[in-house]
């Protein structure tokens, strides 16, 4: 009999609970990254040699990104072709900027564990090093 995988809700008290899981794949972040501040979209193509992805690939996470509202794809025409433009939606710009607010709250509290972590590490006090004195 397989074994249920029971999944956990995150703890809301921690700044990982906001880390939106559509952009923490690093191939989406380097879309986001991409799109974010691009309000005239980029060309499929451009995209893909940015995010270096091959096609298979950006549209599966474009087909993510899509689902979540963070992206929405254009079309135009160039010349005789069809040219699909992806563009970030106010939504993905939000949630983006949410994302990227929580992973700087936790480098910050990282950041400031480690420095105390240190700090009693060069005290002696995490060894507990002055009872060793004579």
């Amino acid at each position: 009999m397989p074994m249920k995988r029971i999944r956990k809700t995150p703890d809301t008290r921690w700044p990982h609970a906001a880390l939106k899981q559509v952009f923490h794949e690093p191939s989406r972040m380097a879309i986001a990254t991409a799109l974010c501040a691009r309000d005239q979209g980029l060309a499929f193509g451009e995209l893909k040699r940015q995010c270096g992805l091959t096609d298979g690939n950006l549209n599966r996470h474009l087909l993510t990104l899509q689902n979540a509202a963070a992206v929405r794809l254009t079309k135009r025409q160039e010349g005789a072709r069809a040219v699909t433009v992806i563009h970030m939606t106010q939504t993905g710009r939000e949630q983006f900027l949410q994302y990227l607010k929580a992973l700087e709250d936790i480098l910050k509290l990282t950041a400031k564990e480690l420095a105390a972590e240190e700090s009693i590490a060069k005290s002696g006090e995490l060894w507990n090093l002055s009872t060793l004195a004579p």
